[in-house]
């Protein structure tokens, strides 16, 4: 490969000395000096003006508002000058190497050595945004001048051609070598960003794409200047040049270096595409075997898991600030996996409620993290998908991945196969040492929040031994009020209903009863499936003070917790037939699912009664018997009571007058036939 198309660098030598002895020059002038910069979004910016400076007006590409602000916010960590003062001193370098005379390979040595300090990637971005500042400015103002008197004004003092007509093909030909040259860069960026300080490569694969990117990248900066030189030769451009031979020869250079680019990018892609399939091979086989491994800390684990292009792969939801996983070291991590948009609103302020705003998190400051680890519904991310990304990304008060979207298939494939991610989300649980104590810790957390602390499996098992079906579990964390009458073993009515009249005459009744001293709060929760009528009936409950009762998203935390309640107790291998939490529960959620009245009644943390079917049962009866427990008798009681029988009363209960116990029913017959005389 020549260096410099007809211009002989070094003529003696063969093509492959030549290479060789060019990436030997471009190696002694690459010094990174650990300068961080987002080529990839920086590369978008610069595609971006390209194709507003080559679409006609109306054709457009639009940026959404996220794509834009990050854009903006672009900069160079670890350099003293700013994003634009760099593009900037490079752009004028380029403009002053184009007014000079010289060899054309000598002046493309000078801009490598103005980008010594810089990874490859960011040497051929920054190059191209340079670029892009001159051939911009010269379009903006030859598509405006004609209806703009300042682009006129300037197109007349820079003399440039009114007519670009007989310019076409060698726009044409400038165009498609940006076009090929953002090509290459895209392959430059895919290898930079490979995590090869993590994962392993073998040495030929190595040092054979390596050069190949040393001699991209520097037929990118090349062909950079060739095309900056066209732009500034059109500047007091003569009309009779344009109908010379020139313009034939500037056309056809252009695309001779369009070919040379196409046949670098062709190979390259290959061989970045290789590397990249070795990577994931690689990283898979060691996904598979790491969790198998004794580890001092999580470090290793964490940096595998999350193998992006730099060390700071985590974004501080409060901060915005990008992090290393050393952030993590030496606590529990919990990897909140899920789908972009997470979960339903009510879930989400669930488990923030939980997790984040509960008594024990104080104590347990920096002791855990969350991270939140979204995966696409598919292999590439939609900008529907990035949105709900970047705004809960921005609000919630976990750490999240900064990018997501570059996440390895590696990683993600171990996530789905081996942690059996699907659509639901999980909280997958490691200790400080990197290893999974819980392959989805998500019910627990919305059941104790914190309180679930180190919330590995064997904690839950552990709280599910301590618990028992009672309010204090049921009404946990869902309201402070609700929990101080628990604490101060209040007598108290939980029920729920869609029924507004059975509602009205449920909270008569009661009222009747605690009337003559009885002391019972009563709490409406509605449904599990919320209609809009509950909502009404909400409503009417707080107008007609016929209760007290939650908010809307109090309830919808009632309801999500008995769901996680059956799901935890289910996943550890519980069944109806031997565990009674399990039983009540289902038994409260079937009710409310088949649109049944129901009512809890308990008290502080002794076991409920849960009653269902209430409009065919004594409910007064039994919530006496419950406000007025039977007094402590040593020998039997013998009352009776003798009741007319009405079809109504077969299902009703009876408590017994002097021993406030419920009676047992039996059936009495009676022959009334009179004696004929």
């Amino acid at each position: 490969m020549n260096l410099v198309g007809s211009e002989q660098f070094l003529p003696h030598l063969s093509s492959s000395a030549e290479d060789d002895f060019l990436i030997k020059m471009i190696n002694l002038i690459h010094d990174p000096d650990g300068r961080r910069l987002d080529s990839e979004l920086l590369l978008l910016a610069v595609e971006t003006i390209m194709c507003h400076a080559t679409t006609t007006q109306g054709s457009y590409l639009h940026l959404d508002d996220f794509a834009k602000s990050n854009i903006c916010s672009i900069d160079e960590v670890g350099s003293e000058d700013s994003l634009g003062h760099t593009i900037y001193k490079i752009s004028r370098e380029m403009l002053l190497q184009c007014l000079v005379e010289g060899n054309l390979h000598a002046k493309t040595m000078i801009l490598f050595g103005m980008l010594e300090h810089y990874r490859w990637d960011a040497k051929v971005v920054l190059i191209l945004a340079a670029f892009v500042t001159i051939y911009s400015e010269f379009w903006l103002i030859m598509q405006v001048h004609p209806h703009n008197p300042l682009a006129a004004s300037l197109a007349m003092l820079k003399q440039l051609p009114g007519d670009l007509t007989t310019l076409k093909p060698r726009f044409k030909a400038l165009t498609i070598l940006v076009k090929i040259m953002v090509d290459v860069t895209k392959c430059i960026i895919k290898f930079e960003g490979l995590p090869l300080q993590h994962v392993a490569l073998d040495n030929e694969a190595l040092c054979v794409t390596k050069s190949r990117i040393y001699t991209a990248a520097y037929w990118i900066i090349r062909s950079a200047l060739t095309c900056a030189s066209e732009i500034t030769n059109l500047i007091a451009f003569k009309n009779e040049q344009v109908h010379s031979n020139s313009e034939t020869i500037a056309a056809w250079e252009l695309s001779s270096l369009v070919c040379r680019l196409s046949s670098i990018c062709s190979h390259l892609r290959q061989l970045v595409d290789v590397c990249d399939q070795r990577i994931e091979t690689n990283l898979h086989n060691k996904l598979l075997n790491l969790f198998k491994e004794t580890h001092t800390d999580n470090q290793e684990v964490l940096r595998l898991l999350f193998p992006l292009k730099n060390d700071l792969p985590l974004k501080n939801c409060s901060s915005q600030a990008q992090l290393g996983v050393s952030e993590l070291k030496d606590k529990i991590v919990i990897l909140l996996v899920s789908k972009p948009e997470l979960m339903p609103i009510e879930g989400l302020l669930l488990l923030v409620q939980q997790a984040y705003d509960h008594p024990l998190r104080i104590k347990l400051e920096g002791s855990y993290e969350i991270v939140w680890l979204p995966i696409s519904h598919s292999n590439t991310w939609t900008h529907v998908e990035e949105g709900f990304f970047n705004f809960l990304s921005d609000y919630l008060p976990w750490y999240s991945i900064h990018r997501p979207w570059l996440l390895r298939s590696a990683v993600i494939n171990f996530i789905k196969q081996v942690w059996s991610f699907k659509e639901d989300p999980l909280m997958v649980v490691l200790d400080s040492q990197g290893m999974v104590t819980n392959i989805n810790a998500i019910d627990m957390m919305l059941i104790w929040g914190v309180g679930a602390y180190p919330f590995s499996a064997t904690r839950e098992r552990e709280l599910w031994e301590e618990d028992k079906w009672n309010l204090q579990l049921l009404m946990d964390g869902i309201d402070p009020l609700l929990a101080m009458w628990v604490e101060e073993e209040r007598n108290l009515c939980i029920y729920g209903s869609d029924n507004l009249d059975w509602i009205r005459e449920f909270s008569a009744k009661v009222r009747e009863i605690t009337s003559a001293g009885g002391q019972l709060e009563m709490v409406y929760v509605g449904k599990k499936n919320p209609s809009e009528g509950v909502k009404d009936i909400l409503a009417t409950i707080v107008e007609e003070k016929l209760s007290g009762s939650l908010t809307s998203t109090k309830m919808r935390f009632f309801w999500l917790r008995l769901e996680s309640m059956r799901k935890s107790k289910l996943r550890l291998g519980h069944t109806f037939d031997d565990d009674f939490i399990i039983k009540g529960v289902s038994r409260l959620l079937d009710i409310d699912e088949n649109d049944n009245e129901w009512v809890v009644l308990g008290k502080g943390s002794n076991c409920l009664n849960l009653i269902e079917n209430v409009d065919k049962l004594g409910l007064v009866n039994e919530i006496r018997a419950f406000l007025e427990p039977p007094p402590l008798v040593a020998e039997p009681c013998d009352h009776y009571s003798v009741v007319p029988f009405a079809e109504e009363l077969i299902q009703k209960t009876a408590v017994c007058e002097k021993c406030k116990r419920p009676m047992e029913k039996f059936v009495l017959y009676k022959c009334d036939t009179q004696l004929s005389s």
